[in-house]
């Protein structure tokens, strides 16, 4: 979808930013940014801000030979953000009856062909529709019976759809899913029995087949935990100047480490340094780092390289 992005609070008006978004579009950049090739799946409509949409994506070197334009008339999806306190910023959605919403099965799954290794989905786009997710679960299982790795951040949009509708929707998706992720107030959105605790609840979702369970701390960093055990990684500590995709870049990270072949601890370490570097730069996926700059974070600061 597109973005548009202001100084201040929206009601007092002012110039707007037009870029990007999306959190399938921001791990995709992400993971493109660092060496990976990447395909992008999805529907746009026949306008200008689709034509933005699938001119960044192609410009970061991504795939969008599956991208769908829509001909029926929808428009391209638009958020707005607005910061309001520091690092707080307040996201308002213009997603109801956009061209993502009616994507489907057929313009996906095609997608999954060539030596995918892995399909990234998150609990946004079936909260966009029924079609929306029919096609999210549909390309689930489809990449599960064709042996590749799904990953599933949860994602939650307080503002898209309620809890108990999300509920419903995802819960169906975890005997697809092999990599869970989720912050810890997400986790009981697809638990049978939300009341549970986060020990009882990552032991449930194990139970239920999933091999990793990532549970993102944001300024605390982040746990995985697998039946092999648990390990812990603290966030790089940076000057947040926004905290919006942070998750995003998190989640890149960590893919990006399962990948390159990399070990849990190895992949939290990346995971929390993409983050890092999406924190300390304002957008949702322009400051996201190549591979050759994840090292920039151990330099002393003020460091200018020349």
């Amino acid at each position: 979808m597109a973005a548009l992005r202001a100084h201040g609070a929206l009601r007092m008006g002012g110039s707007l930013g037009l870029s990007v978004a999306g959190a399938e579009s921001n791990v995709a950049i992400g993971l493109a940014r660092l060496g990976h090739r990447v395909r992008w799946a999805g529907r746009v409509g026949a306008d200008e801000l689709g034509a933005l949409v699938l001119r960044t994506l192609r410009a970061e070197g991504i795939d969008i030979s599956h991208a769908a334009t829509d001909d029926a008339g929808r428009p391209t999806g638009l958020l707005l953000t607005e910061p309001r306190l520091g690092t707080l910023t307040r996201v308002s959605y213009c997603r109801a009856g956009s061209a993502g919403s009616a994507v489907t099965p057929a313009d996906v799954l095609p997608a999954l062909a060539s030596g995918s290794r892995v399909l990234h989905l998150t609990g946004i786009t079936p909260a966009l529709g029924p079609s929306a997710a029919e096609t999210v679960l549909a390309a689930a299982t489809a990449a599960r019976d064709a042996g590749i790795t799904v990953c599933l951040d949860i994602n939650y949009r307080s503002r898209l759809w309620a809890a108990d509708r999300a509920r419903a929707a995802l819960r169906p998706l975890l005997a697809h899913t092999h990599l869970l992720v989720a912050s810890e107030d997400e986790l009981p959105l697809v638990l049978q029995r939300p009341e549970a605790g986060e020990s009882e609840a990552v032991k449930s979702l194990l139970d239920a087949g999933i091999q990793e369970v990532i549970v993102k701390r944001g300024a605390h960093g982040a746990t995985v935990v697998t039946a092999g055990g648990t390990a812990d990684r603290a966030a790089r500590q940076v000057d947040a100047v926004d905290l919006v995709g942070a998750g995003d870049a998190f989640v890149a990270g960590y893919l990006s480490g399962l990948l390159d072949g990399a070990d849990v601890p190895a992949r939290l370490h990346r995971a929390v340094t993409t983050a890092a570097f999406a924190v300390a730069t304002r957008g949702d996926w322009e400051g996201l780092p190549t591979r050759d700059e994840l090292g920039l974070l151990d330099e002393p600061d003020g460091t200018t390289v020349r």
